[in-house]
This record gives structure tokens, sequence and C-alpha cells, in this order.
């Protein structure tokens, strides 16, 4: 393993000296949930592969969002990986909508149970990866010295890794506690009796204010926007339950495969209008009453193409959030009015409502008066309110999908880099490639789906890729220019019918400031894109140039 050594410049200064160069056939960036695939996959198949890790542990989301209330708002026992019969019997589930601390121990398990973590490198964050036309490699430099020369450079960022920190004057100057909840301490942090502040109400803030509220001496909601939130309905899984889910695995996760999301949940095929008001209400209650994304994926399958439709269900659920808030005027605050139904993330969440009914809970509406600064002592808004905070925690979301990969120097041919490549939008073909990238392989699993059932998708289509060429002795592999338009006209044709509203969601980048707005999935579905890529490898590898 390639290390770096300190180097002290002529002020005293210790600073990282280059160390030797490790070479190897494919380095993957990331251990989460595609890294840790795509490492098993490759291994598979012969080549000798390796993951450089930033983080001081693997897990990916599930290593760095480890706020109180983290946990999967899919069901568990859909979010594993499915390729592996032993491991699906092996591993319990302990509820139906796991929380961080389990997620994490499972991709530990996992690392171990295919002795993986020999050949995981952490604390290596990237810095720098340029590709060399000469000898055709990628040569990578880490923050600490740290360089590898390899032949595949295969990124597994994830799409929420980015961290996004509001631009606020004066946040370095409070001299109270803050943190990002993605990147929360690996130590416990204490807020029993503070005066708390959290700045939005997404989907992290969803899951971590009813967590907060419990601990906090008081905690004041800073919001801008409201959210259509859904109730999780998560509870523990019996034993029983455990013995019906084992024996029911390969229908579960066929139901996975078929639905537009990944999810075992499939949109209803009726129209909205096709029922009665009667009908349709009770439709409405159903799926209600039901755990996880069904009140989202199992609605009417024209709630995300006919705003009429969608504006129906947005009353419904307005309804269920005056039911719950006490205060009349706190609830209105809580009830969107700006955008439709699945606009933005969908929260699932558990006491978030009933949160607001608390003595030690207050809501801040910073839309009517914005945050003007950060003080050392708390927080002041444009009408001269001022909130004195012991602890601030920014609940402010991810520059999405293409972010961590903009953040990175990655230089292709002629030293473009990817954030020059994408100044207006990103640019790939199937997802999985950028011209001008040569063997540089985009693996985020960018379509909208049940995460760990994309990942399995582009890892599997990748390594496949990477073993072919091995077994060929082809050493190149770059998508064509024509077929990169190809798919970024095919891919925006999608989205024609998608209903949208005039607010900032990660969804398209605009919660960015200045990011180009462009819907950040492929809008096709899961299956479509399997098959689309499927069809593309059995014909040899179609729009790309292979040498």
């Amino acid at each position: 393993m390639a290390s770096a050594q300190p180097d002290t410049t002529a002020n005293g200064n210790t600073q990282p000296r280059p160390g030797p160069v490790e070479e190897l056939e494919a380095l993957v960036i990331g251990a989460g949930v595609t890294g840790l695939y795509m490492l098993y996959r490759l291994r598979e198949l012969g080549v000798d592969a390796k993951i450089y890790e930033g983080g001081s542990g693997i897990g990916g989301t599930w290593f760095w969002n480890r706020y109180p209330g983290a946990r999967f708002d899919s069901e568990s026992y859909s979010y594993g990986y499915g390729f592996s019969e032993e491991l699906l019997q092996e591993w319990d589930w302990k509820e139906h909508f796991s929380g961080q601390p389990e997620n994490e121990r499972y991709l530990n398990f996992f690392a171990d149970k295919f002795d993986l973590r020999p050949h995981i490198t952490l604390n290596a964050w990237i810095d720098a990866a340029k590709y060399d036309e000469e000898s055709g490699t990628w040569e990578v430099t880490c923050s600490d010295g740290r360089r590898a020369r390899t032949r595949h450079l295969v990124a597994c960022v994830g799409i929420l890794s980015a961290t996004h920190m509001p631009d606020i004057p004066g946040i370095d100057s409070f001299q109270g506690e803050s943190f990002h909840t993605s990147r929360w301490p690996l130590e416990p942090v204490d807020l029993t009796g503070k005066r708390v502040g959290v700045i939005g109400t997404g989907a992290t803030a969803v899951q971590l204010i009813p967590e907060v509220a419990k601990m906090a001496g008081h905690l004041t909601v800073f919001q801008r926007t409201p959210n259509y939130c859904a109730p999780l309905r998560n509870s523990e899984i019996d034993p029983e339950t455990q013995k019906q889910i084992k024996a029911s695995y390969p229908e579960i996760l066929k139901k996975c495969r078929e639905t537009f999301a990944g999810f075992v949940h499939d949109f209803d095929p009726r129209s909205t209008f096709d029922v009665s008001p009667e009908e349709r209400e009770a439709h409405y209650e159903a799926i209600w009453a039901e755990p996880g994304f069904k009140k989202w994926f199992g609605n009417f399958y024209d709630i995300m193409t006919d705003r009429d439709a969608n504006e129906l269900y947005c009353e419904f659920v307005r309804k269920k959030i005056r039911e719950r808030v006490d205060d009349p005027e706190v609830a209105e605050l809580l009830c969107p009015k700006d955008h439709h139904f699945g606009a933005k993330r969908i929260p699932l969440e558990t006491q978030y409502y009933e949160a607001y009914n608390r003595d030690n809970v207050t809501l801040v509406d910073v839309k009517s008066s914005p945050i003007a600064e950060i003080t050392p002592t708390g927080l002041r808004q444009e009408n001269g309110d001022e909130h004195e905070l012991d602890v601030i925690i920014y609940a402010t979301g991810f520059d999405a999908v293409t972010g961590e990969l903009t953040r990175m120097n990655v230089q292709g041919i002629g030293g473009q880099t990817i954030k020059e490549r994408w100044a207006d939008g990103p640019k790939t073909y199937l997802g999985l490639q950028s011209a001008g990238f040569p063997n540089f392989f985009i693996a985020n699993g960018a379509f909208f789906c049940n995460f760990p059932r994309c990942a399995e998708i582009v890892a599997e289509w990748v390594s496949d890729c990477i073993g072919y060429m091995k077994r060929k002795g082809l050493t190149r592999i770059a998508t064509t220019a024509e077929a990169e338009d190809a798919w970024v006209a095919h891919a925006q044709e999608l989205t024609k019918d998608l209903l949208r509203s005039d607010v900032n969601t990660w969804f398209y980048g605009t919660n960015i400031p200045g990011k180009t707005d462009s819907f950040l999935f492929y809008a096709g579905g899961a299956p479509a894109f399997r098959e689309k890529v499927a069809e593309v490898a059995a014909k040899d590898y179609e729009g790309f140039e292979l040498s």
C-alpha cells in the first residue's frame, strides 16, 4: 500500500511528501453501498481492484450520516444486497426501517464476509485524478500525498454526499457548537438541556427534529419551505415475520426489479379520476395507513403528471397535518402550498408533527424573514429577531448527484475537468460515462430508484464491462459524443410531462446557487434503464469506442 511521508518546509510546517505510486487495474472511489459491491464484483472477475475511501470507516452514507434519527426510508429487506442467498439468510434486520447503527454494521458485515477489507484504503481523500493520454491510465493523488495509477477509475461517490452549507454571513463567528447533519461526529453529541437551533426542514431534519426535541432544553426550528411529510410507521421485526421475509426474498426482489422506482410499492394503474370521490378518499386513507413509500409510489399513476390529480392529494396531506398539530397557526406554517406533492423528496417521519406540540419546540418562518446572519451567540433574522443558541445544526442538504464529482479535480483529455464539462448540466451516456473521460465510470445510480437496487444495476454493468475488456485484451473505453448527445436528448424528453413547481429542489439542482437547472435522474424508471444498458452491452457496448 502506498503511503505519504511528512515533509517539513522552510517555515516548519509539515506537509505530505509524495510516496510510491500504487499500480492498479481498477480504482474505486468510495466505500459505500455501490463501491463495496463494485469491489466485490471486480475481484470476483479477477480484476486487481481497490477502494480509496475518504472516511475513517466504511459505509458511505451510513458512515457519514449518523445524526439522531437517521434511518432507512425504504424497507430494510428491500435495501440489502440481493445477489447472495447466503447473505440474505444470514443477516437479520431488526426493524422494518433500519436505523444508522445497524445499517453501518450491515455494510461492515458485508465487507468482512467477502474479505473486502484488505482491499480498502481508508482516510484516502482524493484531491485530483488526471487522465494520461500517452499511457491511457488515470493518475490519482490523495490529500495526504498518497498516489495511484489505474487503468480504470470508477466513481462510487454517492448521489447525496457533497455537503451543502448555506451562504450565511457570520457562520464562523458562532462560539457554540455547530454541525452539519451529513458530517455528524463519531462521538456522541450531548444536547441535554441546551438551546438548539435546526436550520432546514428536509428529509434529514424531519428525522432529526423529533429526536432532538426529546433532549434539548429548547429547540428552535428555522423553516424556509415546509414539506409534504408522510408517516413512516416503523416497527421491530418479530421472529415469525423474520422467517416470512427470508422465505419471501425471491418474490420481494422480483417485485423490486419490476417496479418503476425499485421499491416494493408500485403505482396504482388507475387514474385519480377513474374513481368516485369516495373511492379516491378511501384509497388515500388505505395507502396512508401503510408503512413506507406506499403513500407516494402506491398512489394513482397520474399523481406526478396531472396537476389537478396532484392537488387533490396535496389537500388530503394538508388535512392530515392539520389534524396532528395543536396550534392552527403552526399547522398552517407546516402545510406546503407552493409546490406539488413529489416536487421535493417526500420525508417519511415518526412523530415529526407532534414535536411541534411540545412546549420546548418553536417553529420560526425564515421565508417571510430570512436569516440575516449567524452571530457569536446565535442567529439574527432580517426583521431583527434574535435567537440565542448553544448549538446550531445545519440540515441544509447536498449538492446532489453531481456535486462530489465537480468538486473533485477530475481531468480528462486535454485537461478538461468534469466541472467544466458539466457547466451547463451533466452530460453522460447512460449516466455511466462522459465524453472526453476514457475509462472513467460514474457509478452513482443516478436514476429515481431505491438506491441499492440502482447500485446493483450499475455495479454489475460496469464490472461486467471491465471484465469483458480484460478478457478481450482491450485497454480503453470511451463514449462517443454522438451517443452522449442522443442519451441526453432522450433523458430530457422523458421529463417533459413531469410536474414542475417554482421551488428549489435537489432533484433539479436548484437548491445550489448558480447550479444549472437540470433534472438529475433518469426519469424512465429502473426496469427501462436496466433494459437499455443490457441492450448496449449485448451489442458489444454500442455507443462506446473500445480499443
